[in-house]
């Protein structure tokens, strides 16, 4: 219910942290998926970035 208050940004951050695990999982298994998913995570950082 906590998650319903959330800003967009919080949002955002949350995306941004769920990819970088997935980014670090992946890195062992198929780093070309590893790489997708830090393009996607930088992409996020980028549009909090531009929030500020």
């Amino acid at each position: 219910m906590l998650g319903f208050f959330k800003t967009k940004k919080e949002k955002l951050h949350d995306k941004y942290q769920k990819l970088m695990k997935e980014a670090h999982r992946l890195s062992t298994i198929n780093r070309a998926k590893s790489d997708q998913k830090m393009v996607e995570a930088e992409a996020l950082i980028k549009a909090i970035e531009q929030m500020k």
